[in-house]
């Protein structure tokens, strides 16, 4: 396979552009359009969690005062992000991000159940920690349903509906797409599974913290979430799991998270999770509204300039930090190089399948056409983003677009 992110740097060296540590030269301008990959770390964030680097350093499962202070600091990081979303500290189980919580859900719970059936439900355009954990359930005898979604990503309730079967034990649906941005009708979902007594899986990875999640209210099991998509720290994620829930542990070797997930707890990354969850939940409405004005801005350049782009995506129930738009006549990947090139940082899809240069399987899902799928590009917008930077950035790509369809 081609390494795309290979080619990238070494035609920006080649140009002068980036010295040889990677660092981008262009003009002194680098605007970066990618926070559904990752966003920057918050500085209140950082702030919150230099204390455990260095002084609160102990091991919250040691009795010394050492401990004791680490286990008080990550209990009350528990609390405040349970009371952010609505749920029982009991009920989060703190992992290493968003792909071990989906691994833990869709694992833990089919090995948890197995009695019950083994059969699991999910979507073709799911998050590949979602897919790939159902891959290898797949080998364990457990038989998938792969739903279709239609050209807006969105799944059809008949299409679920006719996939239950008695042994359904487990449905996996995500909350908002990483891709495209569609949001799915989770609600409508979790009531039809809960008169079933079928447990249904969310992952709220890309609507964590954009979205209000009332985990009280809403019919949802388990429920996914990561630290690194709302200005939080890598390598710190959850998975909500819902009282009477059996989930057997998927890493084992302590009895650390009430013997749901063995391991010494990363007390430092944890603080700095709850600290930006209180930060997104203080800033909720604001940063959406902020969202929505720079997708506008984007589209309202493009359209001011006659740009020829296609919207991917459903045209009203969307995540607002994300924009995926298809330019007909290019090609995404050398679209991407020349957007690097000029300092703008975007994407084709999920960072997880990055370098890899085939077709978006969620693209692939809702059967757009060939020109549509290969030309589309991901924008996503975070809390730094300007106004003026997205104008920018929308004059950029209208004009290398125009260029490359010549």
């Amino acid at each position: 396979m081609i390494n795309y992110q290979f080619i990238l740097y070494a035609l920006a060296v080649g140009q002068g552009q980036v010295d040889h540590y990677g660092s981008r030269q262009v003009n002194n301008m680098a605007i970066y359009l990618d926070h559904a990959a990752t966003t920057p770390l918050h500085p209140r964030v950082a702030e919150a969690m230099q204390p455990f680097f260095t002084e609160h350093f102990g091991n919250p499962s040691s009795i010394h005062g050492f401990g004791r202070r680490a286990r008080s600091a990550l209990e009350e990081a528990r609390e405040t992000i349970a009371r952010s979303i609505g749920a029982a500290p009991n009920q989060l189980v703190f992992t290493s991000g968003g792909t071990e919580a989906d691994n833990m859900a869709l694992i833990g719970g089919a090995m948890a159940n197995r009695e019950r059936g083994r059969h699991i439900i999910t979507s073709q355009a799911e998050h590949h920690a979602v897919l790939s954990a159902c891959e290898y359930l797949e080998q364990l005898d457990y038989e998938v349903t792969y739903l279709p979604v239609d050209e807006t990503g969105m799944v059809r309730l008949s299409d679920l509906e006719r996939a239950i079967r008695p042994d359904t034990i487990l449905v996996s649906i995500m909350w908002g797409n990483n891709e495209v941005g569609t949001i799915q009708p989770v609600e409508e979902i979790g009531h039809m599974l809960k008169e079933r007594q079928i447990l249904f899986h969310t992952d709220a990875v890309q609507a964590f913290g954009i979205m209000p999640i009332d985990a009280d209210r809403m019919p949802v099991d388990l429920l996914s979430a990561s630290a690194h998509k709302i200005n939080g720290p890598k390598g710190i994620g959850l998975l909500y799991v819902a009282g009477g829930v059996k989930l057997s542990p998927v890493i084992v070797g302590g009895s650390q998270e009430r013997n749901r997930r063995a391991g010494t707890e990363n007390v430092a990354a944890v603080v700095g999770f709850a600290e930006a969850v209180k930060l997104a939940y203080q800033e909720m409405e604001s940063r959406r509204f902020h969202y929505q004005e720079l997708r506008q801005a984007m589209l309202d350049t493009w359209r001011d300039l006659g740009t020829d782009f296609i919207v991917n995506g459903h045209p009203e129930r969307y995540l607002p930090h994300i924009l995926n738009v298809s330019f007909p006549g290019t090609d995404t990947e050398t679209m991407l190089l020349n957007l690097d090139l000029a300092g703008i940082a975007a994407a084709s899809g999920s960072a997880c399948s990055s370098g890899s240069l085939e077709r978006s399987h969620v693209l692939k899902a809702m059967c757009l056409d060939e020109d549509r799928s290969k030309s589309a590009i991901r924008f996503s917008f975070g809390l730094y983003n300007t106004i003026e930077q997205v104008r920018t950035a929308a004059a950029k790509t209208a004009e290398i677009a125009a260029r490359l369809k010549r």
